[in-house]
């Protein structure tokens, strides 16, 4: 797309939204670069400051740009997709897309179950838990804020620099031979609070993904349950879906 077509019925802001969408694309736009002015976007296709406006509000809306105020809109960085089909870490999902996994220990503790994680671990009540919370990163870039209970009569002999220097997964699954087979995930929307937006490099009452997990042994046992705030701006995550014939 080279110009706005005012004869097209397809809305201008959203040609305007396309032909930026296609230069970020191309790499004309490169994470990090400022776009040019609204006025020079309205002086260029003698469209309205107002249709420029709205281009860039869904395109920021959609993660595709972000404000600084003050300084102007800029390129976002490219979001970082998740198949939900398969069940990975958060370490090896970094590193399949050839990024740097890192993680901020922010504590790890035993605490005796809630009536909640006993629950969801299929323990009594009291019985002990590891409660690990991080900040997750990739190429040192916080992503998630993750919070992981796991059975402290499961997972024996786990340390917090066990925690701190290898992958949570590695060590249930070779060292405690313990195998992960599969998991139950929901996914909400929520905005991020003050604690939240410092920790995450966000803005208060940015768009956020409230992630639960649970994963199960092949016998149906509780392994982990694990709770995280992810960025909305820098992650996504895709499904395979095939239509059920049973419905028509």
């Amino acid at each position: 797309m080279n110009d706005i077509n005012k004869n097209s019925p397809i809305p201008l802001y959203y040609q305007l939204e396309e032909y930026i969408k296609g230069l970020i694309e191309i790499g004309e736009f490169n994470p990090g670069d400022a776009l040019p002015p609204e006025r020079e976007f309205a002086e260029k296709y003698q469209i309205s400051r107002m249709t420029v406006r709205q281009a860039f509000t869904d395109l920021v809306n959609e993660g595709y740009l972000y404000r600084i105020q003050g300084k102007g809109t800029f390129v976002a960085e490219r979001k970082i997709e998740h198949p939900l089909q398969v069940l990975t870490s958060f370490t090896e999902d970094m590193k399949a897309r050839g990024l740097v996994p890192g993680s901020i220990l922010m504590h790890f503790r035993k605490i005796p179950a809630t009536i909640q994680l006993a629950e969801q671990l299929g323990i009594a009540e009291n019985a002990p838990v590891y409660d690990i919370k991080r900040i997750r990163l990739a190429d040192g870039v916080p992503m998630a804020i993750e919070s992981t209970y796991l059975s402290a009569e499961l997972t024996k002999g786990l340390t917090e620099e066990i925690v701190t220097e290898s992958s949570l997964y590695e060590y249930i699954e070779e060292q405690l031979k313990l195998t992960i087979d599969r998991a139950v995930q929901t996914i909400e929307s929520s905005v991020a609070g003050i604690a939240e937006a410092e920790i995450l490099h966000i803005s208060v009452g940015a768009p956020v993904m409230l992630i639960q997990n649970r994963s199960f042994q092949k016998d149906g046992v509780p392994v982990e349950f694990v709770k995280s705030i992810y960025r909305a701006d820098r992650y996504k995550f895709s499904i395979e879906i095939k239509r059920d014939k049973t419905y028509r």
